[in-house]
């Protein structure tokens, strides 16, 4: 039986991403990636044999899928070593603090145990430019013509994929140093709650926590291979609120699958998303003249009560469309420090390799509250989220939303009564026929009223062609 396999992009907004060890990720196609990507990014090395490192989070898929990348990394004059089990940021940062050809990481980061994925990194701990995941895409399909993507790899096995435990030390040896700003963190008198998960964290998580002073309560912290994300983490933080309750904890962390994302649960048991998390940083960051440009990066799918909390402390925000790449992109452009999603995705600038690290984030949050010594909800206070509605709308086809003249009238005029205490965001879903209509505002019995007005505009005008 042949495995079916898109003829679109391979690599999406964030990899190479499906279900385990099927299309894309059988173990002939990863190792004919590891040729192709192999020889891309080693092409401006000198002729020495390169180097990659690989990390995984806690998906039973994760062996095969590294054994077979790391066979096609040798065929192309490439040895890889892997760290085991470590979260994407800190793979991206051996990757960059390291003289490698590449990094790979293998998750599906928030997704179920049955998905996994592969993430490249070039030298230096970059991401992929455009150009060069076009080349990887054309290659491995090259390399896919010429032998069975679904037959097991006939090839040399090549040498064992070492196994190298000081890359974990190395990379909670960082997070221990760089504490918040460049301030020594002492997190002593703390009870901490930390839920990895059952993913990549699950293990440096709680070590650096400890390493800095708190007592830690490790929740979700066993992967078997199947609970990755099952109930727990950044997605389901219910057990995490309720286990800081039950334990009087200070606070709790609740991370996803890869530990790129980050929420937090305050002392009253109470979620503090991302949102609140970056105003907690930029409020510190501005009251200690850290930042020469007073401005941070949020999509149009972040609240406006975060652009009202910032604005007493001369903090803008810089507004841009859906996606972690497209923060990137925002904070090259603009130069700035900070930005992030409300999903707990929050992301550092080019000090951090513009890269989203959940347990660097909560560092950073439980250094302005040592220094504060405040609450956590003292600090999430002063974010106050208004009330959003958002209505998924069936569509039988998807018209330029421009072209729509009743919805567009009536949406502006929605728009004018909101003001700057509210907006209106309707899209496209790029998987499913149907249309997002997301209202926000302080009166939440009225934005429901628009919500459904708005929708029921809409459908009319697509219906009637």
């Amino acid at each position: 039986m042949t495995t079916k396999r898109s003829e679109g992009p391979i690599f999406g907004t964030d990899g190479i991403r499906g279900r385990a060890l099927e299309g894309w990720l059988t173990t002939a196609a990863v190792e004919a990636l590891g040729r192709a990507a192999g020889a891309v990014l080693s092409r401006d090395s000198d002729g020495s044999e390169g180097e990659a490192l690989i990390a995984h989070d806690g998906r039973a898929s994760a062996a095969p899928i590294q054994e077979a990348l790391a066979r096609g990394l040798a065929q192309s004059g490439i040895r890889a070593t892997t760290a085991g089990l470590l979260p994407t940021p800190g793979l991206a940062w051996l990757t960059g603090s390291r003289p490698v050809t590449l990094g790979a990481m293998i998750s599906a980061s928030h997704n179920p145990a049955e998905d996994n994925g592969i993430k490249l990194f070039a030298g230096g701990g970059n991401k992929l430019t455009d150009a060069e995941q076009a080349e990887i895409e054309v290659r491995l399909r090259d390399e896919l013509e010429r032998v069975d993507p679904d037959a097991e790899s006939n090839e040399p096995a090549g040498p064992a994929l070492a196994r190298d435990e000081s890359l974990h030390s190395a990379y909670a040896d960082h997070l221990v140093a760089l504490g918040t700003e460049g301030d020594p963190l002492d997190l002593s008198g703390l009870n901490i709650v930390v839920d990895a998960a059952n993913g990549a964290a699950s293990s440096v998580g709680p070590d650096v926590l400890r390493r800095l002073g708190a007592e830690v309560t490790g929740l979700h912290c066993a992967p078997d291979g199947l609970n990755i994300n099952a109930d727990c983490g950044s997605t389901h933080p219910e057990s995490l609120q309720a286990r800081v309750l039950e334990t009087g904890a200070s606070l709790g962390i609740a991370l996803d699958g890869d530990a790129d994302r980050c929420l937090l649960v305050d002392e009253q048991g109470q979620l503090v998303d991302g949102d609140a998390i970056m105003t907690i940083i930029a409020r510190d960051a501005a009251q200690r003249g850290l930042w020469k440009d007073p401005r941070i990066v949020a999509t149009v799918m972040s609240n406006r009560g975060l652009h009202r909390a910032l604005s007493p402390s001369g903090i803008g925000v810089h507004e841009v469309g859906v996606g972690d790449r497209q923060v990137v992109e925002g904070l090259r452009s603009e130069g700035l420090r900070l930005g992030g999603e409300k999903s707990g995705h929050v992301i550092f600038g080019s000090e951090n390799g513009f890269i989203g690290d959940g347990l660097l984030t909560a560092l950073h949050v439980l250094g302005v509250a040592v220094r504060n010594q405040a609450t956590l909800s003292s600090l999430a206070a002063p974010f106050i989220p208004f009330p959003q509605v958002l209505l998924g709308l069936v569509v039988s086809s998807k018209p330029d939303l421009e072209t729509l003249t009743e919805f567009q009238a009536l949406r502006a005029r929605f728009e004018e009564e909101l003001g700057a205490d509210g907006r209106v965001n309707v899209r496209y879903s790029g998987t499913e026929p149907k249309a997002r209509v997301m209202i926000e505002g302080p009166d939440e019995q009225r934005i429901e009223q628009m919500a459904v007005q708005l929708s029921e505009a809409l459908a009319r005008e697509i219906e009637r062609g």
